[in-house]
């Protein structure tokens, strides 16, 4: 086998052990691994094929959290259309945008979410809340308006979204982060589709190296499942741990996107 995909089916096992492992987080690695690591020269293509691997990806981790019951679908759905409509404006401006400074930008946002996981708390939320006739009124403009934002920031950069879209569910409706989690995958995969669809259409997904990615994405996600299990209780050192990890990979992203555009 090529030493390519050799390296895009490890890249993909390292993107599905984080999944796995912390429940989000692997799919804002996917295009710093598949331009330095695999060897994509343009980040538009890197962009179109992380798309198509997370979303894939989110569907499986949908099917399993919907057998959990920790699916509010309601919510879910709503979120994800709305979210839908900003991922193809988002893709399609993104496109447009040069591609180092595309770069650029997506080291910053790394950092910013790497900040935001080591200062995230938790209240507990509301498990009971539901959307539905009484609580329309309240919800729909809090999960359309975060919807719409979350989207616009994932097709531009073609991330799955989860950390992005798991503080909008709870800042929308207050629900506990466990079902936040299992929600958030229903969106990932709807923005991930719709990011991948957009590229795809403008020529700018590589199948072959989607397919390696998520090969190895698929035995990462199952070996990092059996190792939180076994970590339970450092999970919160796990989460720091990788935020370090993302704000370091995010400064080296930006600095070299930086000193091209320079």
């Amino acid at each position: 086998m090529p030493l390519a995909d050799l390296l895009a089916l490890a890249s993909g096992g390292l993107v599905g052990l984080t999944l796995g492992l912390i429940g989000g987080g692997g799919s804002i690695l996917a295009v710093p691994l598949l331009i330095y690591v695999v060897g994509i020269s343009s980040t538009h293509v890197a962009i179109g094929t992380s798309a198509v691997a997370v979303a894939a990806n989110a569907l499986a981790g949908v099917f399993l959290h919907a057998r959990a019951k920790t699916v509010k679908w309601p919510c879910a759905l709503v979120f994800a259309a709305s979210g839908v409509l900003g991922a193809f404006a988002g893709a399609r401006l993104g496109k447009a945008v040069d591609g180092q400074l595309l770069l650029s930008l997506f080291g910053l946002v790394m950092i910013v979410i790497g900040v935001s996981m080591l200062l995230r708390r938790s209240d507990g939320g509301n498990p009971d809340v539901r959307l539905d006739q009484a609580s329309a009124r309240d919800l729909l403009p809090s999960l359309v308006g975060y919807g719409l934002a979350v989207g616009v920031l994932s097709g531009f950069f073609g991330i799955g979204g989860g950390f992005l879209i798991v503080p909008g569910l709870i800042g929308a409706t207050n629900m506990p982060i466990l079902y936040a989690v299992g929600s958030s995958l229903v969106s990932v995969a709807a923005f991930g589709f719709a990011t991948a669809s957009s590229y795809a259409l403008s020529g700018l997904v590589d199948w072959h190296v989607a397919a390696l990615v998520l090969g190895g994405g698929i035995v990462g996600a199952l070996a990092g499942t059996m190792l939180a299990r076994r970590l339970a209780a450092r999970k919160q050192m796990l989460v720091q741990v990788f935020a370090a990890i993302v704000i370091l990979v995010g400064l080296y992203v930006s600095g070299r996107g930086i000193a091209a555009l320079l």
